[in-house]
């Protein structure tokens, strides 16, 4: 799973087995055994949650918006994909 980046003890990674077919781009934030998942696209929205208050999915949805571009090259660059 690769990581992208990590911030204030957050990890941002993407799993590399993401179904098949591949699901749309999007990226898990893991910390302390809680999770969620975000889709990048058309906009950053929470896709699902286990365990972060709602203070925290705010935070963590700024970054996200913030560094949306390099998760996105990540993900392509991983993949191999243009989408």
């Amino acid at each position: 799973m690769p990581v992208v980046f990590r911030y204030r003890g957050f990890r941002f990674l993407f799993y590399s087995n993401e179904g098949d077919p591949r699901e749309p781009v999007h990226i898990h934030v893991v910390k302390d055994g809680t999770d969620a998942k975000f889709w990048l696209w058309p906009e950053v929205i929470v896709a699902y949650n286990d365990g972060f208050d709602a203070k925290t999915l705010r935070e963590l949805l700024v970054i996200i918006e913030s560094r949306r571009t390099e998760i996105d090259r990540a993900w392509n660059a991983f993949f191999g994909t243009t989408d």
